[in-house]
Formats: structure tokens, C-alpha cells, sequence
């Protein structure tokens, strides 16, 4: 009969610490594996030389540490954005990008299989859901991407697959696992959580002491727009969720950052403008102004296949407009559209 073997990996120090003990071993021996997990991210128990022998065989019968298998790599021709396909134990297949830039590398994590929301503008929720990643899961998208690329991850943005307020305990436990200081030695700042509104979660995510960077994927201030194109908020009107983000900016005394997608009379007019000014009165932030990315790779229907992007000379119109309104307007570049791996365009599709 096999013994089904414990998952470390996800585990935060302190769980770490009681399995040591509950496996008759010193509190002491969890510090180590935290760090050896976490810090120096080994892939098997034949790393931790400052373990002894005899218990490293023991982990090796009773434990196991990796939890996704790297099935790929796509880099972009253009800017060296890279995208890793990775699969989970049950063969689903989840997306992390790494966007190197000058002064820093961008990692974008996923943490689900999937996304239940069905945002109009984004390839992942034409997938559908498959299930939660666990934190050890959304972990590993971070050791083997630093693990595969040659300079240091300084950041990480929660902005790949699925919504991480839906799977709110995982991501929760993932940032508590990064904050420690036996661990990466990302600052809780460097990390940028996103959702598309989930007004209860963001109450409880403020409430967590985790001062983490949040994103509010905004991308209309009008109610019936932002419901054409962003179909949960039926259940959490614009209104109650900027509610919770003023509260999660008080509490946590960051600014939100407001992610807004241009899509082509849509949200790119006049009106639009005069909102986001007023918005950004009432709430501290600054906006992220993001071109909209092709989903032709997915083939889509319906309204997702009417979608147009604003031109850039409005993008850059608008944008000016904004700035010239005191409010801080970030344009993204669009990076790794040549592998489908800007924002909105992961699904984990295969080739």
C-alpha cells in the first residue's frame, strides 16, 4: 500500500514548524525547510545538505515538494516577455509571464485554473473554470520562473489567470508564504493584487494586515457599461465596490491603482474622462491605462468578438487629459502580444 505523501510546498513557517514537531522532529527543522522551500526554492530533499541523512530519506518516503510540472516556454521576438505553460498534478494547464523591464522584472502570477467572471475583454475567462490553485501552487509559478530566468524577480502582480478574491484563502496564504523574511525577500510592496471587484473580499483582504498594492480592474465608471463588459457587476455594483476600495486604501494608507482597458466607444469618450476625474477625487489612486489586446486566439463570439480597441492617438489624448488633471496615468505598453501573453490574452492554450 503507497503512502500518500505530504505536500510541503504551501505550507506557511508556521504550518512548517507543527508538521516537524507532529513528525517527531524539532520546531527547528521547519525553519529550515521554510527557507530551503521558499528561499533557496530546492527542488528535492537531497538539496538540504544542513539536514541530516538519515531524515532526509524520511522525507523523501513521507513528502514531496513540487506541485506543477514546466511543459513550456514561448518568448516574445520583440520585448523578451516570456511566458511559462506549466500543468498541475491533475493535467491542467495554468500560464505565469515574466516582463522584464530596465529597472525591474515583472512577474504575473495566475491563481486559477480558469476564471469563472467571463469578462468580455479577457481570453481567460472565454476558457471557463476548472478549479482554485493552491498557494503552494501559485508559489511555484514564482520559484520556477526565477528559477528559469537569469536576472532577479523584483515584482509580482497577481494579474494572470482567474480572480484572486475568488480564491481569496490560497492568495492570502501565497503572500503571507512571500512576506516572510526566510522567504523571497519580495517586500509586500512590490506585490499588486488585482481583482475585478469583489466588494466583500476586498473589506476582508484590507482587514488582513497584508499591505500589499491592490488594483481595481475598473475599466468603466458607469454602471450599465461596466456590466456589458464586466458581467459580476450584477452582483457587486461599481458603487459598493469603490465603497471597499476607499476603506482598503484608508486601512492599508496605499493608493489603488484604477486598471482601465480602452475599448473603442465604449469608455474611450468625453463623458468617460469627466468620470474618471471626479473618481479619482474621491479616492487616492492612479490609473493604468491598458490598450486592448487581440483574442482572436480564442476565437471568440458574441460581444467579445465586437470589441475594438481604442486608436492610439486617443489613448495618448486621453491620457493627456487626465495628467493634465493632476491624476497620476501610467500607459502600458503592450508586451508579448506576438505569443499571446499581454494583458487579458492567457488561457493556456496549447499548440
Amino acid at each position: 500500500m503507497m503512502i500518500k505523501k505530504e505536500i510541503l510546498k504551501g505550507k506557511t513557517l508556521e504550518e512548517l514548524r507543527q508538521w516537524a514537531e507532529a513528525s517527531g522532529e524539532k520546531k527547528f527543522r521547519g525553519d529550515q525547510l521554510f527557507n530551503w522551500i521558499y528561499n533557496k526554492m530546492a527542488v528535492s530533499f537531497d538539496e538540504m545538505m544542513n539536514i541530516p541523512k538519515e531524515l532526509r530519506s524520511k522525507l523523501n518516503d513521507t513528502a514531496e515538494i513540487n506541485v506543477l510540472n514546466w511543459v513550456g516556454t514561448q518568448e516574445s521576438k520583440t520585448e523578451g516577455t516570456v511566458k511559462l505553460l506549466l500543468q498541475t498534478a491533475l493535467g491542467h494547464n495554468i500560464e505565469c509571464v515574466i516582463i522584464p523591464e530596465e529597472e525591474r522584472v515583472t512577474l504575473c502570477v495566475s491563481t486559477q485554473v480558469g476564471c469563472p467572471l467571463d469578462c468580455k475583454f479577457c481570453a481567460t475567462g472565454l476558457m471557463g473554470y476548472k478549479r482554485n490553485l493552491t498557494a503552494g501552487e501559485i508559489f511555484e509559478q514564482y520559484a520556477i520562473a526565477q528559477r528559469y530566468y537569469d536576472r532577479r524577480i523584483t515584482n509580482i502582480v497577481y494579474m494572470g489567470m482567474g480572480e484572486p478574491l475568488l480564491n481569496f484563502d490560497n492568495t492570502v496564504k501565497s503572500l503571507d508564504i512571500f512576506s516572510e523574511e526566510l522567504s523571497t525577500g519580495i517586500s509586500q510592496k512590490k506585490i499588486t493584487v488585482s481583482t475585478a471587484g469583489i466588494a466583500p473580499r476586498i473589506y476582508d483582504f484590507a482587514d488582513t494586515g497584508i499591505k500589499s498594492k491592490l488594483a481595481l480592474s475598473l475599466h468603466s465608471c458607469f454602471e450599465d457599461i461596466r456590466t456589458l463588459i464586466m458581467p459580476i457587476n450584477k452582483k457587486y455594483p461599481l458603487k459598493d465596490v469603490l465603497d471597499a476600495c476607499k476603506y482598503y486604501g484608508n486601512k492599508t494608507k496605499s493608493r489603488i491603482t484604477f486598471e482601465y482597458v480602452m475599448l473603442k466607444g465604449l469608455n474611450d469618450r468625453d463623458e468617460d474622462l469627466k468620470a474618471l476625474i471626479k473618481l479619482t477625487r474621491r479616492i487616492q489612486s492612479k490609473i493604468n491605462i491598458i490598450p486592448f489586446n487581440s483574442l482572436k486566439h480564442m476565437n471568440p463570439d458574441g460581444f467579445s468578438a465586437e470589441l475594438v480597441p481604442t486608436p492610439q492617438k486617443r489613448i495618448d489624448e486621453f491620457a493627456q487629459i487626465l495628467r493634465d488633471n493632476d491624476i497620476t496615468v501610467i500607459v502600458r505598453d503592450t508586451q508579448g502580444s506576438d505569443i499571446a501573453a499581454a494583458c487579458g490574452q492567457l488561457a493556456a492554450v496549447t499548440t
